[in-house]
């Protein structure tokens, strides 16, 4: 490795150590940094390490259903003999990669709004903002159940609902970045110099303001896959035999709610 290159790293490999000792000094922020890890090595490696990769799909084995938790079966089986640890397991890879592409879509909507809203005033921001204040003044979870209705149930169109309903705040957030940015020197002298507009947000704006929309998009994760497993259960989001979590707590209560009144004594 040449000079040059260390050069290059070294700053980053300093600011890798002092977070890496921050974390250390944090027991609770540790536990949620390892927590999260492990959820996100349980997504990716979900179809290897599912006890019964069969119950995935809408497999039946109707001897088996119901059958309470035990070694064979950790959480026991559904209403079709399927494992359902298996399937909760499958689920967070679901869960994770459906409220990634949620967030992804709400950014790639909001963001360059944000930054062509706050770079060019006027009209444009005008215009902008009042569609954002339009789609704000609705609750993003009404919004989505509103959008997916019109839309028709599937986990497709429960993702670009929720895309629908999300992008607004991230609007917010660029548009406020964007109208500092532009006071800035360095945005001034591109605009002097001739600078097209569209290269000035593309190349200037939108990689400065990264950071809080980086944020902002970590923290709405939870948030949307909650949402998406509303869908879900509300029989809007994803459908059977897709091992969704949402889905599978509407369908265990449906079916929960017949075992138990079989099990009830008769007088």
């Amino acid at each position: 490795m040449n000079q040059k290159m260390k050069d290059i790293l070294r700053p980053t490999i300093k600011e890798l150590r002092d977070m890496i000792f921050m974390l250390r000094k944090n027991a609770l922020t540790m536990a949620a940094v390892i927590a999260l890890i492990l959820i996100l090595v349980i997504a990716l490696l979900a179809p290897v390490i599912v006890p019964y990769p069969q119950d995935i799909a809408d497999k039946t084995n109707l001897s088996e259903k119901f059958q309470p938790p035990s070694s064979a079966h950790l959480f026991g089986t559904d209403e079709l003999g399927r494992d359902v640890f298996s399937r909760v397991l499958y689920g967070t890879r679901i869960s994770l990669s459906t409220a990634v592409l949620a967030v992804a879509l709400s950014l790639v909507i909001g963001v360059p709004l944000g930054a062509v809203a706050g770079t060019s005033g006027g009209a444009v921001d005008e215009i902008i903002m009042r569609i954002t204040d339009i789609f704000l003044s609705f609750p993003p979870m009404l919004l989505a159940i509103l959008l997916v209705s019109m839309l028709g149930p599937s986990l497709n169109n429960a993702i670009l609902a929720i895309a629908l309903a999300w992008w607004p705040w991230y609007t917010r957030i660029v548009r406020g970045q964007a109208i500092s940015l532009k006071e800035r020197k360095f945005i001034q002298a591109a605009e002097t110099i001739g600078t097209p507009k569209w290269k000035i947000v593309a190349k200037h704006i939108i990689p400065n303001t990264i950071s809080p929309v980086v944020v902002q998009a970590s923290m709405d994760m939870g948030g949307v896959i909650l949402t998406i497993a509303s869908l879900s259960y509300l029989g809007l989001g994803a459908q059977a035999p897709s091992p969704e979590w949402g889905l599978m707590i509407s369908t265990s209560r449906i079916f929960g709610g017949i075992v138990c009144f079989r099990a009830l004594p008769y007088s």
